[in-house]
């Protein structure tokens, strides 16, 4: 009997201890700033894996923009031009050109999913092997 009461007790114990964790990580902001997700997603332009290699132009990428991430994102984010580095996994260095999509957003599953099917979307579209994805928990105004 006191097997079976101090385990009723553990279960208990953790049921009023253990939930979910907030969406976002409860960081310490000053007024006006609030917390949020800062999510960035860095797109290599160099269709590293294709037949034929070749350059994302600027009219792919404003269409890819349109057509995968403003109906996911469409409150806003900001895109600004990159230039870095990658090592394939073959083993081979790619200097590259890229794109960095930042979107301040709740960390929600969601958000989560949607920024997933945007990585799958560019490299299936753009023959990549990877895109860089950064989350950060941070504070942030729109004053």
């Amino acid at each position: 009997m006191r097997l079976v009461t101090f385990s009723l007790f553990i279960v208990l114990c953790g049921a009023f201890t253990a939930q979910a964790p907030p969406a976002v990580p409860q960081v310490e902001c000053t007024s006006p700033e609030k917390p949020f997700v800062h999510t960035t997603l860095t797109f290599g332009r160099e269709r590293s894996l294709a037949a034929k290699p070749g350059t994302v132009s600027e009219r792919e990428w404003k269409a890819f923009l349109r057509d995968e991430v403003t109906p996911r994102f469409p409150k806003g984010f900001t895109v600004f031009d990159g230039n870095g580095q990658y090592r394939l996994a073959s083993g081979r260095i790619v200097h590259e050109k890229s794109k960095v999509l930042s979107v301040l957003n709740d960390g929600s599953p969601e958000v989560r999913k949607n920024v997933a099917a945007i990585i799958a979307a560019y490299k299936q579209k753009f023959e990549q092997e990877a895109v860089l994805w950064e989350t950060a928990h941070v504070c942030a105004a729109f004053d």
